[in-house]
């Protein structure tokens, strides 16, 4: 098979698998109603209670900007990492380990598929939250945002697509896996208050922190549309998701040949018992 032709076929698979996530979100639409409404209360509890505690305003803005950035989270978290798994307790996973097409760009349309949709909620819910509540936006650079917001989002896919294939290899229930990691993602990520800039946090949880795409990306926009940062107030940012995204998409490949191989010489992943 020629390079174009290769490449064409891999496009057609991206699209295809988009193509299932984007029409689910105009087949049902009350489903994206409430995940917009759901988040917006954990989101106005946040902000009650600082307007209670008397907090400086920009507080209010970093809770809507961590809120918005929670669906990338929860989708990457339920929509990617435990795709495959969900595939094998459906059955339909040796479909896909038996097509003749590249897994990863079944995996590529599915991220591309879920951000789309991701961002029209985290897009709604940012409206939303400055309607209801006094919150003002300085947006000091737009050209930096979107660098910050495209980087936060390729690095967060990355690590879905690496998640897929580890929770399908080595996690029996992978569920229980996504459960463990949700409660720590939201505490080092900063999703209502910043950790990188805060004098709470010790230098090594910071450090730990920045190995998450979510919690630079998060601090990166608030300064930016909050704080009315420019592009070097978050050049640091900006350097640390392009280390990741460059770290977490050639892992998740090598992780799917893994899982390929593991498929092929053992026979194992499609057993629901396994």
């Amino acid at each position: 098979m020629s390079i174009t032709s290769e490449a064409v076929n891999h496009g057609r698979v991206i699209y295809a698998r988009a193509y299932v996530r984007m029409k689910g979100l105009l087949r049902e639409p009350h489903w994206s109603i409430a995940e917009v409404i759901i988040p917006m209360l954990s989101i106005s509890a946040y902000i009650y209670m600082y307007q209670v505690l008397n907090a400086p305003n920009e507080f209010l803005g970093f809770v809507i900007v961590g809120g918005a950035m929670l669906s990338f989270w929860s989708n990457v978290l339920w929509g990617m990492s435990s795709q495959f798994y969900w595939e094998k307790e459906t059955g339909t996973l040796g479909l896909y380990l038996i097509a003749p097409i590249s897994r990863m760009a079944v995996l590529v349309g599915m991220a591309l598929g879920g951000m789309i949709n991701t961002t029209i909620r985290a897009l709604s819910i940012l409206f939303i939250g400055i309607i209801l509540f006094p919150i003002n936006l300085v947006i000091g650079d737009v050209y930096a945002l979107a660098i910050i917001f495209t980087l936060t989002v390729i690095a967060l896919y990355g690590m879905g697509i690496l998640f897929a294939s580890l929770f399908l290899l080595y996690g029996r229930e992978a569920t229980h896996i996504a459960d463990l990691l949700q409660e720590p993602i939201y505490l080092l990520s900063g999703m209502y208050y910043p950790v990188l800039g805060s004098r709470f946090f010790p230098l090594a949880i910071k450090f730990l922190a920045s190995a998450i795409p979510l919690t630079l990306g998060i601090d990166g926009m608030r300064q930016l549309l909050i704080l009315g940062g420019d592009f070097n107030s978050v050049i640091l940012h900006i350097i640390g998701l392009v280390i990741l995204s460059s770290v977490l998409l050639p892992f998740a490949h090598f992780a799917l040949q893994k899982m390929e191989n593991v498929s092929k010489r053992e026979g194992r992943l499609t057993l629901r018992w396994q």
